[in-house]
């Protein structure tokens, strides 16, 4: 492993080299591997759903290999990491096939999948860490059986809302980088550079993931020329659920990711909510996801859509982090 070469001397240069090592194979890997990927269908009932189709979609596949390749290679592979980076792929996995499909999966049966991972991920943390949970500056132990309950709602949360923010060039990566910067932020008890405090790896890996998916972005700003769909989306918000809990702030997620909550959330609060009352009114004059409504009823372009949520998730998010540290 890179990491054992550098573990007793100074962070800078492996710090600079786990950057530009996931840049730059990420980069490389959607250059090269872009045209093997599935193409996307378009999508019925999005805004401009026609303007992706025919492009390469699954981009997630590259992503995340890249990511949970370079995390092995810049951070110590203890029986916990491997088992969480295991899960991430797992649900990127998941995600690609749905993404390769000719007949998308069903609600089902990915909602299922969706929380054998949760709970695995779940029962893998609480396995190997206390639940401390830090609120406005104190922190508490919670009842390892709720915090289990709990953290399965966030992941599971945090898979649908990222996922659902995947449908303007450029939202999903954009809102994924700030929230994962936001939680590198909160995170007091850890360090940036390698060293023995507990937490440094889930920093690191933080670092590897920020980096790869900026090559991500360089492609999917828009016009993009590739789409991560559900194989990057779905591990992207794995990935986020884990920062939280490794953190010590899963209630953070609330605010550190509103933008995403809102987007994606009312989506899925609509379609409960209708299904359950059977009723076809309820929030009839709210399109979603918003970025929909946003570019529909609203009339901002996709880059209007980005800059702006993205402005508004880190103004929260730092007035979240201004509490935090009170």
């Amino acid at each position: 492993m890179i990491y054992h070469f550098f573990a007793d001397r100074s962070g800078f240069p492996l710090v600079t080299l786990l950057i530009l090592c996931s840049f730059a194979a990420a980069f490389a890997g959607f250059k090269i591997f872009a045209k093997a990927l599935p193409r996307d269908q378009g999508r019925e009932f999005a805004v401009n759903g026609q303007l992706s189709q025919g492009k390469p979609r699954g981009a997630g596949i590259i992503l995340v290999s890249v990511f949970v390749l370079c995390a092995a290679l810049f951070t110590p592979m203890t029986v916990e990491n491997v088992i969480d980076l295991a899960l991430i792929y797992a649900a990127m996995i998941t995600g690609f096939l749905d993404d390769a499909s000719k007949v998308p999966w069903g609600e089902l049966k990915k909602g299922l999948l969706d929380l054998v991972i949760s709970a695995g991920l779940a029962v893998n943390f609480i396995w190997h860490n206390p639940a401390n949970v830090i609120f406005f500056g104190n922190t508490f132990e919670m009842p390892k059986v709720i915090y289990v309950i709990l953290a399965v709602g966030l992941i599971w949360l945090s898979i649908n809302v990222v996922n659902c923010t995947d449908g303007v060039d450029g939202l999903c990566g954009s809102l994924s980088m700030v929230t994962i910067f936001l939680f590198m932020q909160s995170a007091s008890g850890t360090q940036l550079f390698f060293g023995s405090r507990v937490g440094s790896e889930i920093y690191t890996e933080s670092l590897v993931m920020l980096s790869v998916l900026a090559a991500y972005l360089w492609f999917n700003c828009s016009p993009s020329l590739i789409l991560m769909g559900d194989a990057g989306s779905r591990a992207l918000g794995v990935f986020i659920a884990l920062l939280a809990m490794r953190t010590g702030h899963p209630f953070a997620f609330l605010l550190f990711a509103v933008v995403m909550l809102l987007d994606g959330g009312l989506g899925l609060v609509k379609l409960s909510v209708r299904r359950l009352l059977h009723s076809t009114t309820f929030m009839d004059g709210i399109r979603t996801p918003l970025h929909d409504h946003a570019r529909k009823l609203k009339g901002w372009s996709d880059t209007q859509v980005v800059i702006r949520f993205v402005i508004i998730q880190l103004a929260v998010g730092y007035a979240a982090l201004a509490l935090i540290n009170l």
